[in-house]
């Protein structure tokens, strides 16, 4: 491994070890795998469909009740998902971004972030003006390819999930969203995604490569953390965002030995980020 990787490793692993929110499969929450999805682009392809039954079997929603959960969940109705259909940001959504950023701010796992970025001269020290870095980075809106006006934002993207000609479902890359999504019957999970090169997936771990539906579109080939709080998603990817240059970076943490993709938009905004799983390690 390289030496920023390293680097960046041990703070991930930080991140991981603070991480007091995250759920415990089979515990706080239960998946059903299923089988392989297929390699088809087609919506109401049955061949293709490996799974017949919901992704999720249960979630504790208890869980959802506390701060930080609370205040991303009041986020995901807040965006228009066609790409193209320019984002209309009411006060109060603007509102209830900056709540969502309180929240998280006073985590452990973003204290630990923030001190990192510090550190290195890449945030600012004083809390005010890190939330305005990470307002700027997350929910700034730009304009998505194809489209001249402001329809898409780095949160929108990765954590709510959009789609482009209402067919081809992009970012959509969070396990609550999904989890909320399926339950108002808006998902069908299609299975798991899945390679020679890849590990095999596992419910009783923290990362899963999907295919699934989603309104009118498909997602072909999708990759999330499941059962992570809201704070350590938000905290790991500005961590990769701000200090590595590369869109892809490794990383080594509990389990897992991880490609972190983030793709800038104009260095400025977060373009899409999410995690692929390269193999299953003894834990640090």
């Amino acid at each position: 491994m390289i030496e920023s990787d390293r680097e960046l490793s041990a703070m991930v692993q930080e991140l991981w070890d603070n991480d007091v929110n995250r759920l415990k499969p089979g515990k706080d929450y239960r998946i059903s795998l299923q089988g392989k999805a297929g390699d088809s682009m087609a919506i109401n392809d049955d061949d293709n469909d490996g799974a017949g039954y919901p992704l999720f079997t249960f979630v504790d929603e208890n869980i959802f009740k506390k701060e930080t959960f609370l205040a991303f969940i009041s986020l995901l109705d807040n965006y228009e998902s066609d790409t193209g259909e320019p984002e209309i940001v009411t006060p109060e959504e603007v509102a209830e971004n900056h709540k969502f950023l309180d929240s998280i701010i006073h985590t452990s796992t973003m204290k630990i972030a923030h001190k990192y970025l510090v550190e290195k001269n890449l945030s600012p020290a004083d809390d005010t003006k890190f939330k305005e870095q990470l307002y700027r980075i997350w929910f700034e809106l730009y304009a998505r390819r194809g489209s001249s006006k402001p329809d898409s934002s780095g949160f929108e993207h990765v954590f709510v999930g959009e789609t482009r000609g209402r067919r081809t479902v992009i970012g959509f890359h969070n396990w609550i969203q999904l989890y909320l999504q399926e339950k108002l019957g808006h998902i069908d999970y299609k299975g798991y995604s899945y390679n020679p090169n890849s590990p095999k997936p596992d419910e009783n771990k923290h990362i899963l490569a999907l295919q699934f539906s989603w309104k009118m579109g498909i997602k072909p080939k999708g990759s999330i953390f499941i059962g992570v709080s809201p704070e350590f998603e938000f905290a790991l990817y500005t961590l990769c965002f701000l200090s590595s240059p590369n869109e892809r970076v490794k990383v080594q943490f509990s389990f897992y030995d991880v490609e972190i993709v983030c793709h800038h938009y104009n260095q400025k905004h977060i373009g899409t980020t999410y995690p692929v799983l390269l193999k299953y390690q003894n834990p640090h």
